[in-house]
């Protein structure tokens, strides 16, 4: 019977783990995470600036049927707004031009700009991360 209780003791005993076996595993998720983070960052980054070029296509083909029922691009008043709202005067106006009722957001929260240059041609932009003009990487502009 004491043999018993000596293995019940022992099998107790050597449950577990020692404090050494941990600080090794939390070592080696330490550099695990240290050479995949940057990796999934970077990719994380590039994925907005993809969707942001995505998004942009969208709106330019939907400002091309705008142009295509009213004979002309939003003005410069009328923005992006007038493929989701038809102006005043219009009455060509066949839309909404989206599949939603409203105008989406950039990849980091902030509204397309529009703008009406000579000769007819319209620039959709996303200014990038920074919302600034120019910029690099994550912060460069994303245009039409």
């Amino acid at each position: 019977m004491r043999k018993l209780e000596t293995r019940k003791k022992t099998r107790l005993n050597d449950d577990g783990f020692t404090l050494m076996e941990l600080l090794v595993v939390l070592v080696i998720l330490g550099l695990l995470a240290g050479l995949a983070g940057p990796r999934v960052l970077n990719y994380l980054a590039s994925a907005k600036s993809d969707t942001a070029a995505v998004q942009i296509a969208r709106l330019s083909s939907a400002v091309d049927l705008f142009l295509l029922d009213v004979g002309r691009p939003p003005n410069g008043e009328e923005g992006l707004q007038a493929l989701v709202k038809q102006p005043a005067g219009l009455g060509r106006w066949n839309g909404p031009y989206l599949a939603k009722a409203a105008l989406p957001a950039d990849p980091w929260g902030n509204a397309y700009r529009y703008r009406l240059e000579e000769g007819g041609r319209y620039v959709i932009v996303s200014l990038g991360a920074d919302n600034a003009e120019g910029g690099e990487d994550e912060n460069r502009d994303i245009a039409n």
